[in-house]
């Protein structure tokens, strides 16, 4: 079987070192997003990138940084995804928000 629509993607990059009260920032995040009812959440640590600062973040074994980027993607409907976003204004995430408009096809399993 096949369900699909549109939904709503919520990405969030925000630092490994990140923290809200003593809790990574994309722990919280997701958290969060599944205390919301939100249809799931994943986090995925960047491997190498930069940011508003230019410094390069990498697993490289020679040039360790402790500050790689770490990516939250939620998606669902439109209204619970906009409804969430006060949520990260409470955890002050200083980082990359972004929203954009995706074609869902999911498969399941008869």
């Amino acid at each position: 079987m096949k369900l699909s629509g549109r939904a709503l993607r919520l990405t969030v990059i925000v630092g490994l070192s990140d923290q809200w009260q003593h809790r990574p920032v994309y722990a919280e995040v997701v958290r969060r997003a599944h205390k919301a009812g939100l249809a799931g959440a994943t986090v995925v640590q960047g491997i190498e990138g930069y940011g508003a600062n230019s410094r390069i973040h990498t697993t490289h074994l020679f040039r360790r940084s402790e500050d790689r980027s770490m990516v939250v993607v939620i998606v669902d409907a439109e209204e619970k995804i906009r409804a969430f976003l006060p949520q990260l204004d409470e955890l002050e995430v200083d980082g990359l928000v972004l929203l954009d408009e995706v074609d869902v096809v999911r498969y399941v399993a008869p």
